[in-house]
């Protein structure tokens, strides 16, 4: 049975045998039978590389954080994550100076802090323990962002629409059009990726696309 470390674009934590390209963390959030008991226990939620400086890590080890594991980066930042500081610290300032390009409105007092943005982006992404999402014309969202069609969680890109699962993506019939959606990524993240900011995507869409 596979560790449930697995993360989808809704930011639900899954136990699934197949790989990701991403780590992540949300703080300690298992207990020492490796089951995941809480969706998160800090606000700085963050996207790392797999490997870094040859560290080695027990998974869900005893006071340690729970590893997580996405598909890839736009999988990551729709359930809520952003880059690490430490082990990704080029794309972290990549993402910083377009977020804050996109979302100082947001912040109150010109803060340009990584916990004041940490903050907004987490009242973005979760309210008592419930994923929150949006809606928006299917038109107007940009490269990378995640949306849900009765239930199925898929990836606009490149004016087309792509259907999520663990191993990759699927192509679809779905048309863009200017019918509303539910968008499952974070309203700030989706604010920055219309400044330019293009988030990684799994090979499996530049497959098909």
């Amino acid at each position: 049975m596979p560790l449930q470390n697995r993360v989808n674009p809704k930011g639900e934590i899954k136990a699934v045998k197949s790989r990701g390209a991403f780590l992540g963390n949300r703080g300690i959030i298992h207990n020492e039978k490796k089951e995941i008991i809480s969706p998160f226990k800090i606000k700085g939620w963050v996207t790392c590389q797999l490997e870094f400086k040859g560290r080695k890590r027990e998974l869900m080890a005893k006071g340690k954080y729970t590893e997580l594991f996405f598909l890839d980066e736009a999988t990551a930042f729709s359930a809520g994550h952003r880059p690490c500081a430490e082990c990704r610290r080029a794309r972290y300032n990549e993402f910083k100076t377009k977020w804050l390009e996109a979302n100082q409105n947001l912040l109150a007092d010109n803060s340009t802090s990584i916990a004041s943005i940490d903050k907004i982006i987490h009242q973005d992404r979760i309210n008592k323990k419930q994923k929150v999402t949006y809606q928006d014309k299917m038109n107007l969202l940009p490269n990378g962002t995640m949306i849900q069609i009765n239930d199925i969680e898929y990836l606009i890109w490149n004016h087309k629409i792509f259907k999520w699962t663990f191993q990759g993506y699927e192509s679809t019939n779905i048309n863009i059009t200017d019918t509303y959606v539910i968008v499952l990524t974070p309203k700030s993240y989706v604010e920055m990726f219309r400044k330019g900011f293009i988030p990684t995507v799994h090979i499996s869409l530049h497959e098909q696309s």
